[in-house]
């Protein structure tokens, strides 16, 4: 485990093959291509992962494109990272929170409320994540398509990380998914 804290921060995500999360505008339609659904995905599924979460700690881009896709997907607790006024909607006051702090005051203060197993999901927040070095597991599933330019998953300027593989499948629909802990 790399943070201090009894927590255990895991991220899961899928990204292009040249390592984009959505296209330069925000836009993630290109993961509903009809032919990726044609086959079961092999490896840990979404579904899977999200019932052993106890909080989503999301940056506001991320909560944002999240309302977008109209009904809302989380019954456990958000956390919103913003430094910005943000109006959460009624229907989801109480479930949803805003913070602006340090990686490892979010962590401490979720786990204060025995939050302890936390989804970090949304490009800049796993950065700042994996940069205060509060990332645990990352898993990463590689989508067969090159995007050429769009939002990176990694950034240029973080901190060179070890990796250690736990697992690696492939789907037949072209599917990669990486399970890896950060040592």
């Amino acid at each position: 485990m790399v943070n201090n804290s009894n927590s255990t921060c895991l991220v899961y995500i899928a990204t292009s093959v040249d390592g984009f999360i959505a296209r330069p505008d925000g836009d993630v339609q290109w993961l509903e291509r009809p032919e990726y659904s044609v086959e079961a995905m092999k490896g840990l599924s979404y579904e899977q992962f999200i019932t052993d979460i106890d909080a989503v700690v999301m940056g506001r881009n991320t909560f944002e494109k999240v309302l977008s896709f109209g009904e809302w997907a989380y019954d456990i607790p958000v956390v919103v990272l913003t430094t910005r006024d943000m109006e959460i909607p009624d229907r989801l006051k109480g479930l949803v929170s805003v913070d602006a702090g340090k990686p490892e005051a979010i962590i401490k203060r979720l786990t204060q409320k025995k939050l302890n197993r936390i989804y970090i999901d949304g490009g800049l927040t796993i950065q700042a994540f994996l940069l205060a070095d509060c990332i645990d597991e990352l898993i990463i599933t590689r989508i067969p398509v090159l995007l050429g330019s769009g939002l990176p998953l990694f950034s240029i300027t973080g901190a060179e990380r070890t990796l250690k593989l736990l697992n690696a499948v492939s789907s037949k629909n072209g599917f990669v998914q990486e399970r890896y802990i950060v040592t």
